[in-house]
């Protein structure tokens, strides 16, 4: 018997769009929460009722646990989704849905805590038998702590956020000099982007891939649906993913693979999650760094290469509904990539120029998928990510998806502000990025090397 009738969108832009977009195909009533800078939102007029949920700055509205709980519960919304970022990783939040009677579209409270904190989830991998990196086995609780793992592991080391993902929260430290700043940084970055500045330390490895695993299950029933590519990136925030892996061998994505599914059963996961890794492509060697415990910014790559929707399956499993395929169900056809399209400058520095649109014409035809939360005359809010869009295209193989990602970003076309659209032309014109031969420094120290603004990506 169906629980939920009513479900509320704790989150906003593209991610909002497509949760509403899911609840619509299921028959269920969605409630958008929104800011008082996001009230002309294309989530506000997609959503059968909306509720401002506070002023613009994120502590006062998207991550105010009181204020969306509350608003949740005078919407008559049965069920709440937190989408990614903001509260879609904290344990706190899941904990209080439950105990105010919402249903949670997630795992349980207890298996965020455990594995939505990164340092208690790299515990469980070593534990397990995953290979993880050398690093701090807890949360830092000073810098001097910091300095002796420091001394211990050695540098460079990778301060990041315990809670929350995305890139935020995240340091590469060179030498000791550099810690205690970068711990206060981070930290601070972390407690605005996730409500908690809690960081802990890795070894930092170079060069390597990274690339992430797909898992869905319903406590009992845990499956992956293949893995996704991530390594170009800039200061650790994705900017292109694709499926499958050209880094991967059969013998390595079965290893990869199986470590995700096994790990995700140990602790008897519900819903949908992606566990990271870093790989080292010419030793075909992996390294786990940490699981989200949530829908990923780059789910629809997943959701083109299976036929599979992930956020209505998130909602099912939610609604206690046991996952409707096995492991032998699951089919990867074709390949994938994604492009994220920001509002930003890459030619100084990849800064975020939030402003109005202009024109807004997306690119359409075989194998293109976009999702966004833009329209023509779109003001984009300067209190929140950069996102305009993502751009998928799908594949028979590699070389035609790259070929219609090329004609997709010709076809893309937005003024009003500047864009990563030429960045991405660039980039696929890249012999490296065609071969397949990048890492996650690859625009730093190849595409960006001796511009003026390489030191900062």
């Amino acid at each position: 018997m169906q629980r939920i009738k009513s479900l509320f969108v704790a989150n906003r832009g593209e991610i909002a769009v497509r949760i509403i977009r899911a609840c619509r195909e299921l028959g269920i009533a969605a409630v958008q929460g929104y800011s008082e800078a996001d009230q002309d939102s294309l989530a506000v007029k997609f959503a059968d009722k909306s509720v401002c949920i506070g002023a613009a700055p994120s502590k006062e509205s998207y991550l105010n646990q009181k204020v969306l709980i509350d608003a949740a519960k005078a919407s008559g919304a049965d069920a709440i989704h937190p989408g990614y970022g903001f509260l879609s990783e904290n344990a706190e939040f899941a904990e209080q849905c439950e105990k105010a009677g919402l249903i949670y579209v997630g795992p349980q409270s207890s298996v965020i805590r455990l594995m939505g904190d990164k340092a208690a989830a790299r515990k469980l991998a070593h534990e397990a038998g995953v290979p993880i990196t050398m690093g701090s086995p807890d949360p830092i609780t000073s810098p001097e702590e910091a300095i002796e793992i420091g001394k211990r592991v050695g540098y460079p080391l990778l301060v990041k956020a315990a809670a929350g993902g995305g890139g935020r929260g995240m340091r590469v430290v060179t030498q000791e000099g550099e810690l205690r700043e970068s711990l206060e940084r981070a930290a601070a970055e972390a407690s605005a982007a996730f409500g908690d500045g809690s960081l802990y330390i890795e070894k930092y490895l170079s060069p390597v891939r990274h690339v992430e695993v797909q898992v869905i299950g319903d406590g009992n029933n845990i499956i992956h649906l293949g893995e996704r590519d991530c390594t170009i990136q800039r200061r650790h925030q994705k900017l292109v993913e694709e499926g499958p892996s050209p880094a991967l061998s059969p013998a390595l994505r079965e290893r990869i693979t199986a470590s995700a599914v096994a790990l995700a059963r140990h602790v008897g996961y519900r819903s949908a999650g992606t566990l990271e890794y870093i790989v080292d492509a010419a030793k075909q060697e992996f390294y786990f760094i940490e699981m989200n415990t949530r829908i990923q910014v780059e789910h629809p790559v997943t959701e083109m290469l299976t036929g599979l929707d992930l956020v209505k399956m998130q909602i099912r499993i939610a609604d206690g509904e046991p996952l409707a395929i096995k492991q032998s169900d699951v089919r990867v056809s074709g390949h994938v990539i994604e492009c994220r399209i920001n509002a930003e400058d890459p030619e100084k520095g990849f800064m975020p120029r939030p402003g109005v649109l202009g024109e807004y014409t997306a690119p359409s035809g075989p194998g293109v998928r976009i999702d966004s939360h833009a329209f023509p005359g779109y003001k984009l809010p300067p209190h929140y990510d950069s996102l305009i869009a993502k751009l998928l295209v799908w594949g028979s193989d590699r070389t035609e998806a790259l070929a219609r990602m090329k004609r997709a970003l010709g076809e893309f076309k937005i003024s009003g502000v500047p864009t990563t659209i030429e960045f991405h032309k660039r980039l696929i014109d890249e012999s490296d990025f065609v071969e397949g031969d990048v890492h996650t420094r690859y625009v730093k120290e190849k595409m960006w090397a001796g511009h003026p603004t390489q030191h900062m990506l």
